[in-house]
């Protein structure tokens, strides 16, 4: 169970790092807040923010009750190619948004796997 953890704590973290980040675009585009728009690279980074976090309401219970049924290596290894996939859509997003595919599939792939896995491992 230590490395279901560990992924999960690392993907707590790398939210962490994201907004972080996000409050960094804020701070060198000059953007006050409340305002959301008005600077592309910021508004590019929010977004990673953003999705990171709609996808952490999948992730983290779907990787949390796999591993109540599954193989703990297995549950993390997919875990780990989530985090991997956010670090390529961050850097794709900021970068360039119409080649985040990647990083996109990444993501969500093993985030709809482990909420299968889950699912599966609560009916039997």
């Amino acid at each position: 169970m230590q490395y279901v953890e560990l992924v999960a704590i690392l993907a707590v973290l790398q939210f962490f790092f994201f907004a972080a980040m996000t409050g960094r675009a804020r701070a060198k585009s000059g953007l006050k807040a409340p305002a959301m728009t008005g600077d592309e690279g910021f508004e590019r980074m929010y977004r990673v923010q953003m999705n990171t976090m709609e996808l952490l309401v999948i992730f983290l219970p779907s990787l949390y009750i796999a591993a109540k049924y599954w193989p703990t290596l297995i549950v993390a290894g997919l875990g780990l190619v989530y985090l991997i996939g956010r670090f390529i859509y961050w850097r794709a997003y900021v970068g360039n948004p119409s080649s985040r595919a990647l990083g996109f599939i990444l993501s969500i792939l093993p985030s709809v796997l482990l909420a299968l896995l889950a699912l599966v491992g609560i009916i039997l």
